[in-house]
């Protein structure tokens, strides 16, 4: 959800999610690579989102990822479910 929420923002390279994701949440969230590329490469199977070669601000070469229609669809699916587990947490928290 982290990174169909962060494409959802604008195009960018693997390097650049991981980047975003640890400014934006304050480095409270480290994304590593091992997990970051296979995470990639599943929502690109499933058509979420789009890879395609590019340069960077930098020259160099890189993937560049978009996340697609069917993508931002995925994504408020997401949204939703995560809405919805996190207010039944705060019930559960705020129970006596």
């Amino acid at each position: 959800m982290l990174i169909l929420r962060t494409l959802s923002r604008r195009d960018l390279h693997g390097y650049g999610i991981v980047q975003f994701i640890q400014q934006s949440s304050a480095n409270e969230l480290l994304v590593e690579e091992g997990s970051l590329y296979p995470a990639l490469q599943r929502l690109e199977l499933n058509g979420w989102i789009d890879g395609i070669w590019g340069m960077t601000s930098n020259h160099r070469r890189a993937r560049i990822y978009k996340i697609t229609a069917a993508g931002r669809k995925q994504l408020a699916i997401e949204t939703r479910k995560y809405a919805k587990l996190t207010l039944a947490i705060a019930r559960v928290m705020g129970a006596e």
